[in-house]
């Protein structure tokens, strides 16, 4: 089966396609680099030509509200576009738990529109909401220090390694459509305070971090429900302390 990964190169697509790749599929690893923009058209039709499922991993380079909403609409507008004249089966996509949760952030938005999209495009589809990769932990981490003082929330967090959403996301596109989603997190719910704590520490950087639940989290207030599943999510079983464990440690 001719499965094509839009956003292939990236951290998830990577993974998604050697998983596939694996198990005897032809896999098409589709971004600007191979000539295949979700968001101009280049290549598209090209790449999805007897393809039978797409999988779609890229994100926005920017979190910025304009530049997120235009990348995510333009992207699916075309995409779905051409996967209907391409016969394509089954429209898989990778987005965020919690996304209706976040709409005061203009990157949510965009996450958002997209899925109405998908869901409105008359091509099969799946959709698969992630927590937070244990790989964006260094990133939320930097987000939270200010004046050599990280401030994060309370609220909580349940974060899930990018292996485990690969897997999942390769699984889905090996599956009948939903036509429908499905959410997946890790095996750990606790405070975002306690999870940049835990994660200064493990990389051996000396940091104070305060709990602070004024504090955002990338421009939005969050609370406990704003990036934990509702119902029933898979769960995964890496936990965040294994991963710890292996990154590098910061020099001394």
């Amino acid at each position: 089966m001719k499965i094509v990964v839009i956003g292939g190169t990236g951290l998830i697509g990577s993974q998604v396609v050697a998983t596939l790749k694996a198990k005897g599929h032809e896999v098409v690893a589709a971004s600007p680099n191979s000539g295949v923009n979700a968001v101009t058209g280049e290549g598209l039709a090209q790449a999805l030509e007897g393809a039978s499922v797409v999988v779609d991993v890229a994100n926005s380079p920017s979190f910025a509200d304009e530049t997120a909403m235009d990348f995510f609409v333009r992207a699916g507008r075309n995409l779905a576009a051409a996967e209907k004249a391409a016969g394509v089966a089954h429209h898989v996509a990778l987005s965020v738990v919690g996304t209706e949760r976040l709409l005061d952030s203009g990157y949510f938005r965009a996450k958002l529109a997209q899925e109405e999209l998908i869901a409105s495009a008359d091509v099969p589809w799946t959709l698969v909401r992630a927590t937070q990769f244990f790989e964006f932990v260094a990133a939320i981490a930097a987000a939270a220090v200010a004046d050599g003082v990280a401030r994060a929330t309370s609220a909580a967090i349940q974060p899930i390694a990018s292996a485990d959403v690969a897997a999942k996301v390769a699984e889905a596109a090996l599956a009948e459509p939903l036509n429908g989603m499905i959410e997946i997190a890790g095996p750990e719910k606790m405070p975002l305070a306690e999870l940049v704590k835990r994660y200064f520490e493990g990389v051996g950087e000396a940091k104070e971090v305060m709990t602070d639940d004024t504090a955002d989290y990338f421009g939005v207030v969050i609370d406990d429900r704003s990036l934990t599943p509702e119902g029933d999510a898979w769960l995964s079983e890496k936990r965040f302390s294994d991963w710890l464990a292996a990154q590098p440690k910061r020099a001394a």
